[in-house]
């Protein structure tokens, strides 16, 4: 069920995915009746949760299958499938009556169930992988309803630091693991874009270098260091802006990169750099002090920046001085051998 593999059809992946979902559940109704003791907790716990990120994905047709194969193995009972994590939360969520009429093609109907599994610790981080890819996805359904469930999962746990901190957690891991995986990695920062604008992490904000927005600085950098991808590039540069809200050092090291971006070797990057942070500093005003603002706004907008990058560099250190921010240096390149 990890097979994402895609060619000029697109994901063909996807073929291989549906048949092990198939078989998964033959087999395992199969070895339930006969030879139980071969499912062990690690097996089962393992199968369900890639069932759940399955459930949890962007393509209809997959997401549906996995749900059903998911519910089927939860609900069997001639004999039940033995360790289910969370067996009895999971029935809550999927109650035996109302299986059939859980339409998982839908959209509107599959993620507000799939997103309480988050409230799971076994099945939260597989689904929060799953969700990544819808969140940050391009189906305007898919992104729509799935967004709004992951938005209403987060603001029941806003009050519950312990909540809060294990899903962020999760959320460090799922980009820590899939760092330069273009499939999760796009998707993942569109998705952490959308978290940041509406201020889900405001509880971490109010903390002098937070340790989620000190690793998730990190990780963005790792993941955008020298990337000729402008999808990625304009993504990291909305989370850079979104991370600014935090304080501490932190902060200076967010606007060290978005300056450093304004200097980037394609225009179009260093002109939606200088775009967005001219958004950003309307809507943070406590960034900088206010005696430089209007200087600073000026040259964000009155600058050509996709002129030559010697040009726009002396804009760019200018910026710095007024930032209060260390000038990017240039790095000297070594004699061709």
């Amino acid at each position: 069920m990890t097979d994402y593999t895609l060619d000029s059809r697109g994901d063909v992946g996807a073929w291989v995915r549906e048949a092990a979902m198939t078989s998964l559940m033959e087999v395992t109704l199969c070895v339930v009746g006969t030879a139980p003791q071969l499912l062990s907790p690690d097996l089962v716990n393992g199968m369900m949760c890639s069932l759940a990120q399955q459930s949890a994905e962007k393509i209809d047709r997959y997401r549906a299958h996995a749900g059903s194969v998911f519910v089927r193995l939860l609900h069997s009972n001639n004999p039940a499938v033995p360790h289910i994590p969370h067996r009895e939360e999971l029935l809550a969520i999927f109650p035996t009556e109302g299986a059939e009429s859980l339409n998982w093609n839908a959209p509107s109907q599959a993620f507000p169930h799939i997103t309480q599994l988050l409230r799971l610790p076994q099945y939260q981080y597989h689904t929060l992988l799953g969700l990544t890819v819808s969140v940050g996805g391009l189906t305007e359904s898919t992104v729509r309803f799935s967004s709004q469930s992951l938005f209403d999962h987060l603001m029941l746990i806003q009050q519950d630091p312990a909540a809060l901190g294990q899903f962020s957690d999760a959320l460090l891991r799922v980009f820590r693991h899939n760092l330069r995986n273009d499939r999760v990695s796009i998707p993942f920062l569109k998705m952490l874009d959308q978290m940041l604008a509406r201020a889900c992490f405001d509880t971490f904000t109010t903390d002098q270098d937070h340790q989620f927005c000190v690793v998730l600085l990190s990780l963005c950098k790792e993941e955008i260091k020298k990337s000729k991808d402008t999808r990625k590039l304009r993504s990291a540069i909305a989370v850079f802006c979104g991370l600014i809200q935090f304080q501490g050092e932190v902060r200076k090291k967010v606007l060290f990169q978005l300056l450093l971006l304004l200097c980037h070797r394609f225009p179009v990057i260093r002109k939606t750099t200088a775009s967005q942070v001219y958004e950003m500093l309307l809507t943070y005003d406590d960034v900088i002090d206010p005696d430089v603002m209007d200087d600073v706004m000026t040259s964000l907008s009155d600058t050509n920046w996709e002129e030559d990058v010697a040009t726009v560099r002396t804009h760019r250190n200018q910026l710095c001085d007024w930032l209060g921010v260390q000038k990017p240096q240039l790095v000297a390149k070594g004699p061709v051998q």
